[in-house]
């Protein structure tokens, strides 16, 4: 598996890219070309073009959530093939849990995905799994999150509808994550991590069976942590021991700082790119 970065808060030094806060990873296995939500804008076509990735080629778009600043760029995405006269046959798998199309509001501010009742149906053939769902033979997309700690996703992130059309808290159950499995171990890639870090790479070893875990990337929901989450998170990815810890998009100086006290810490950016076998 090879992992490009196509869009994250920070970018490195000397590469020229342009960053958002927001997450797009471009991901290939074997035949597959897989992106993995799109950021806010059209900020992750731009550095696409540049890294010389034909996003034509993608065949399968996972959401992690539906939140915008990972899920609005798809607009842009389906206006850049409308420009170019690309449509893809067949079409494009957009794999989300179902809540991901929900309405999300932070007060009087809608932060929820911006795509229309038929998702694009030109482009676009819409997965809704709340179960695990095979992306590819070695590709998983998680589904809805068991969360079973004591110390993540206690709290709502803004409000969203119920079944009657009234605001109330949102959870953020679709918040998932995807899986790959390899020989030497699981690669775990994130969104924002709203259902916990812990509790995802803890669910992404029950359903591949692997407690080898080789790798972790994305947001990790550690933006504004208090000293208790910080120390529980960090003792408990100590415990999982991953070879390589990639904490990103709303991770901020003082979690990775406390994380980097049990854990290595790899640095990640826009242009970033790790391979896997």
């Amino acid at each position: 598996m090879k992992l490009t970065v196509l869009l994250d808060n920070n970018t490195l030094i000397d590469r020229y890219l342009i960053g958002e806060p927001g997450v797009c990873y471009h991901i290939e296995i074997g035949r597959h070309n897989i992106l993995f939500d799109t950021g806010y804008s059209d900020i992750f076509i731009k550095n696409a073009e540049f890294l010389g990735l034909d996003l034509k080629a993608v065949d399968t778009i996972v959401l992690s959530h539906g939140h915008n600043d990972h899920s609005w760029g798809l607009g842009y995405l389906m206006q850049h093939f409308d420009r170019i006269s690309f449509n893809p046959a067949p079409k494009i798998n957009l794999v989300a849990h179902p809540a991901a199309f929900s309405p999300k509001f932070d007060g009087n501010k809608s932060i929820g995905a911006n795509v229309p009742a038929d998702c694009y149906s030109l482009y676009l053939n819409k997965v809704e799994a709340k179960q695990p769902y095979y992306i590819a033979d070695n590709l998983i997309f998680l589904g809805e999150i068991k969360r079973l700690n004591d110390f993540e996703g206690l709290r709502p992130a803004g409000e969203t509808l119920d079944c009657c059309g009234e605001r109330v808290g949102d959870w953020v159950l679709d918040d998932s994550a995807i899986v790959y499995t390899s020989a030497e171990g699981i690669v775990v890639i994130t969104g924002c991590s709203h259902s916990g870090i812990c509790n995802i790479v803890d669910y992404a070893i029950s359903v591949t069976g692997d407690s080898r875990v080789l790798a972790v990337i994305g947001g990790f929901h550690l933006l504004n942590a208090n000293e208790n989450v910080l120390t529980k998170t960090a003792e408990h990815l100590s415990q999982i021991n991953p070879q390589h810890l990639y904490p990103c998009h709303c991770t901020d100086l003082n979690a990775k700082l406390a994380l980097a006290k049990r854990v290595d810490i790899d640095e990640v950016g826009v242009g970033t790119v790790l391979e896997f076998a």
